[in-house]
């Protein structure tokens, strides 16, 4: 098993926002980073799912109450749902460069 990362699919709607589209600022951070650094996006596996709760595969995984996206589920168990060390980790786990201070 490997680490994977759990991203919002984007180009979704959100029915409290009548008419509009949206794509989850966080999880395009995390495409921006795997797209700069392909061989390292190798070294875990990344799944895109829908906006729309539940969402199964995830609470299947974590639970009801850690739906949020981006997750890093870790190949050993736990995960990590916070942007930032989620960065962290995908340094400290498969060689990508730090984020700049």
């Amino acid at each position: 098993m490997r680490d994977t990362l759990y991203l919002l699919e984007p180009g979704f709607e959100d029915p409290a926002y009548p008419d509009k589209v949206f794509y989850c600022w966080h999880c395009a951070l995390m495409e921006g980073v795997l797209a700069s650094f392909p061989d390292l996006a190798q070294k875990l596996d990344v799944k895109r799912i829908g906006w729309s709760r539940p969402r199964q595969e995830i609470v299947n995984l974590l639970g009801k109450d850690n739906q949020s996206l981006p997750v890093l589920v870790l190949a050993e168990g736990g995960f990590i749902n916070n942007k930032d060390e989620i960065l962290q980790a995908l340094s400290a786990r498969h060689g990508f460069p730090l984020p700049h201070p």
